[in-house]
């Protein structure tokens, strides 16, 4: 059973298995979530990132977290090189996402609002997308057990939280029996692990 939660804050500090960074196809870290993560964690990620480039768009790269306290940096491909972004790609940039994670074994993993920053995506439609293409890959596979979307201020906040809402609390009762149900987030004090999750200030 997969719990998906809010969490409004920096996603540097989260002690998570893996945290992905919406990255474009050079894999450089300058700007944005990247550039966060950069100086948290230091320049290492951003060296192994850019040796297993360029990729394409929607694709994903796992790397080290240096400094950070998560254990490693998924980076999907959400921008073009002019730093623009589309639904297509944000759905695929997720599925890789989802799909690395899957292949390097985490257990918790912490998406930002990928495409909403640097990018310019309208958040409602970036959050509906990013809930909706992960709920449909928790319905085919399993081994997540915690997925927090990493939000900074109200309205990136509140756009994931009417997304999550959209989401029934238990898998269809169809769906076979493997399949993990999708729990609504909780809000818990001063979170600091994939354990919690916080409300907006």
């Amino acid at each position: 059973m997969t719990r998906l939660a809010l969490w409004n804050g920096d996603i540097c500090v989260l002690e998570v298995d893996a945290i992905v960074n919406p990255a474009n196809p050079t894999l450089w870290m300058s700007t944005g979530v990247g550039g966060a993560l950069k100086r948290a964690g230091g320049d290492e990620i951003e060296f192994a990132a850019v040796h297993q480039g360029p990729i394409e768009l929607g694709d994903a790269i796992v790397t080290g977290a240096g400094r950070l306290a998560a254990k490693s940096v998924i980076h999907a491909v959400s921008l073009d090189r002019n730093r623009r972004t589309s639904g297509p790609v944000l759905q695929a940039a997720v599925r890789s996402a989802m799909a690395r994670a899957r292949e390097i074994g985490v257990s918790s993993l912490a998406f930002p609002a990928l495409g909403t920053g640097v990018g310019g995506f309208p958040l409602e439609e970036a959050a509906r997308i990013t809930v909706t293409t992960i709920r449909d890959e928790l319905r085919t596979s399993t081994g997540i057990d915690n997925i927090i979307f990493a939000l900074r201020g109200l309205a990136a906040y509140r756009a994931f939280e009417r997304a999550l809402a959209e989401i029934p609390a238990e898998a269809p009762s169809e769906a076979p029996s493997e399949t993990p149900a999708v729990l609504l987030a909780e809000t818990l004090a001063e979170p600091a692990t994939a354990a919690r999750a916080t409300s907006p200030p």
